[in-house]
């Protein structure tokens, strides 16, 4: 039996060597380590992040207050540039009134020789045919009376396009005008709010104070409103000023363009009447060669119509001659060299007697042609007879113009001074 000293008794609970003891024991000072560091962690976060917001709220007061600063600025700037626009349009406001007044007026007086150059177109229309044309002369008469009339209609029309812009101007000057009290009491209010800081009494928390108001818009919008205002009222100023130069410049045109479209009127009367005196002469001549063509033509039909009696009785000898031959018996009757020859020269009289005939038909065709357009000359030189007296009277008649309130004072000529007149030949004759 064994001797014990002492008696031991363990508790009933599991133990740990030595190794797990010294391994516990490190974790716990691991972890004990590691709650002092996100501890201090924390701790200099926290004061980093009031340091931060605190740095952060500072320059976000400061770059609002410039931010204000800069919108206010500007504001001031296109106020600026918007009130010298409106200024102008109030300076061509006026301008245009006045141009519209002096317009007006010259509308007033532009009667002009209108029944003249009416009488004088109705006259030329009594031409008969071929005559009624399109001429130069016609032309040019009908554009000394458009000139007129145009003149009239365009005036009219200007005066018309400038009272509607001068509305389109007082709209435009409207715009503005409330355009720069916008900006104005926008101004106010952003003054206002710069003024404002944390330690103003009127400042509290806002129920949803980030929302986008209504009717709202961004400040790429409002920027390209802004300089549509201003573009809007650059064309209208700019047009303005067209409209302006274009009343003064109808005006000025109205005074000088009836006289030098009279001279290229009467100009182009005169060149008519030599194209017409020299057509008439050419279509005598034609109407004699015409003549003497017509006699060749009924001879060459009178030719080619014996030709073709002669050609009948050589057609009537070869089918005679294929016909005999026909009677031959037995095996006579064969197709031989001559047989094929005779209907040869039987296929080629027929040929021929067809374009004998073609021909003839087409030279009696050509000879009513020459005869009817030999009518037909005959007719126009009547018409260019008439139309060159015509012409000669219209010429006549627009001497009228040269005198009374709208041309020249001159005396009646007599048929010297006319051709004189008409040939240019003042300067070349001597003076008495």
């Amino acid at each position: 039996m064994a001797f014990h000293s002492v008696v031991t008794m363990e508790k009933p609970l599991q133990h740990i060597s030595l190794t797990d003891w010294y391994a516990r024991v490190n974790l716990m000072r691991n972890v004990a380590d590691a709650r002092r560091s996100d501890a201090f962690a924390i701790r200099h976060g926290s004061r980093s992040l009031r340091n931060e917001t605190r740095i952060e709220s500072a320059w976000a007061n400061y770059e609002t207050n410039e931010a204000l600063t800069d919108r206010i600025s500007e504001l001031n700037r296109w106020r600026d540039i918007i009130a010298k626009t409106f200024e102008r349009i109030e300076r061509e406001i006026v301008m245009l009134q006045d141009e519209k007044n002096a317009t007006e007026r010259e509308l007033e007086a532009l009667a002009g020789p209108i029944s003249v150059i009416a009488e004088c177109l109705t006259m030329r229309d009594g031409r008969l045919g071929s005559e009624i044309t399109y001429d130069e002369a016609d032309t040019e008469i009908k554009n000394e009376l458009a000139i007129l009339e145009n003149n009239q209609r365009l005036l009219s029309d200007r005066c018309q396009k400038a009272w509607e812009k001068l509305a389109r101007l007082e709209e435009v000057r409207f715009k503005i005008g409330l355009e720069i009290e916008n900006k104005v009491e926008a101004v106010e209010l952003d003054n206002s709010q710069l003024a404002l800081d944390r330690n103003s009494a009127n400042i509290s928390f806002k129920p949803d104070a980030t929302r986008n108001p209504k009717n709202s818009c961004s400040y790429e919008t409002w920027l390209e409103t802004v300089k549509n205002v201003k573009l809007l009222a650059e064309n209208e100023l700019a047009d303005t000023y067209a409209i302006r130069e274009a009343l003064f410049v109808c005006r000025e045109k109205a005074r000088n363009m009836l006289q030098s479209q009279q001279e290229r009127a009467e100009h182009t009367i005169r060149k008519r009447i030599f194209e017409t005196q020299r057509a008439r002469n050419e279509l005598e001549w034609q109407q004699l060669k015409m003549k003497e063509e017509m006699e060749k033509a009924m001879c060459e039909i009178r030719t080619s119509e014996q030709a073709l009696r002669d050609k009948v009785d050589a057609l009537k000898l070869a089918e005679t001659r294929l016909e005999n031959r026909a009677q031959r018996s037995g095996m006579e009757l064969c197709m031989d060299q001559a047989h094929d020859m005779l209907c040869l020269e039987v296929e080629k009289l027929r040929e021929i007697r067809r374009r004998l005939q073609a021909k003839i038909d087409d030279s009696k065709m050509n000879f009513n042609l020459l005869q009817e357009h030999g009518k037909r000359i005959d007719v126009d030189l009547e018409n260019k007879q008439h139309s060159l007296m015509t012409d000669i009277r219209a010429l006549d008649l627009r001497m009228r113009l040269k005198g009374g309130e709208f041309g020249l004072k001159t005396s009646n000529p007599n048929q010297t001074d006319r051709n004189i007149t008409l040939t240019r030949m003042e300067n070349e004759i001597p003076k008495d």
